[in-house]
């Protein structure tokens, strides 16, 4: 992105991240910050709540929201996801709408329907145009252009960076003169809690088949910072079926076991110190219709 900031006053605003599930959003926005802080899994559907990432630039700031995949919901958690997501279309200033290199499908046109009546700038984001030739993108962006009359159209790779300086170009134009709202350091406003439970959660994705992952949720129980620096963190990870939790457990606990120490390590280098984990995995039948939970959870 340009840096000449003598020359050109400094502009801040809010950008939201939209599309269908494992488009690569997070991926996109982990490559943008230049850290980690959405979690990525080839599975749908990872990303459950609104990860807010901050990019500081010398004339510029934005404050990027990575949504949950909008999709067909299937329970009260799916349709919780979907909430977030269009609810966050209201609060910015840009919206970048993200699909791959091919013609639209259901999903996207629902998306695109529902921009319709939308005033904020919308990019289309075409992502992960390094699995296709040059000329296979012409169709799909005429294709595209028949649906919506999109404020820029730009192809991207989120996974080899190719033509994220561009994007980053295109969204100062678009953005509003405005202040900082973050200190240069923050890459992000979550809360060190939520993204460890979000750490542990990846971790259980990675590591387990198709049936286990979308029925997992982590709460935070504990949480304590000792004098020597050690913090100390007290998790239940909540499925909906007892063959689940044998499936996170494994043989004699060695699942578990695994799970805990990729996530310890991640977290460590979150916090900058050493940790101590505990991981109780606990059935809640039909979890993901349970109102109450997904308020707990944070969800609702």
């Amino acid at each position: 992105m340009k840096n000449d900031s003598n020359n050109e006053e400094f502009h801040s605003g809010y950008v939201a991240i939209i599309g269908r599930p494992n488009v690569g959003k997070s991926t996109l926005l982990n490559a943008i910050l230049g850290e980690k802080i959405s979690i990525v899994n080839p599975k749908p559907q990872t990303t459950r709540n609104r990860i807010v990432g901050i990019k500081t630039l010398p004339n510029a700031q934005i404050i990027f929201i990575d949504t949950p995949g909008i999709h067909q919901p299937k329970h009260k958690l799916g349709e919780a996801m979907v909430e977030i997501a269009m609810e966050s279309l209201d609060e910015v200033d840009l919206i970048l709408f993200m699909s791959e290199p091919r013609e639209p499908g259901k999903i996207e046109k629902v998306i695109m329907d529902l921009a319709k009546n939308i005033r904020t700038p919308i990019f289309l984001l075409i992502n992960k145009i390094d699995s296709v030739k040059k000329e296979e993108l012409l169709p799909v962006i005429e294709k595209y252009r028949e649906f919506h009359p999109f404020t820029e159209i730009i192809p991207i790779s989120a996974l080899t960076m190719n033509g994220i300086d561009l994007l980053l170009d295109r969204i100062y134009e678009y953005l509003p003169p405005g202040p900082k709202y973050y200190s240069d350091d923050l890459v992000t406003d979550q809360m060190e809690k939520f993204m460890a439970a979000e750490i542990i959660r990846e971790k259980i994705m990675d590591m387990t088949g198709e049936e286990v992952p979308h029925s997992v949720a982590v709460e935070v129980n504990q949480w304590t910072e000792r004098e020597d620096g050690l913090v100390s963190i007290n998790c239940n990870i909540y499925v909906e079926r007892d063959g689940q939790k044998a499936i996170i457990i494994g043989r004699s606990g060695s699942m578990l076991k695994s799970i805990g120490s990729k996530a310890r390590i991640d977290i460590e280098n979150l916090l900058n110190t050493k940790v101590f984990l505990e991981l109780w995995v606990k059935v809640k039948k039909n979890w993901r219709n349970d109102n109450q939970l997904l308020r707990e959870l944070g969800y609702r």
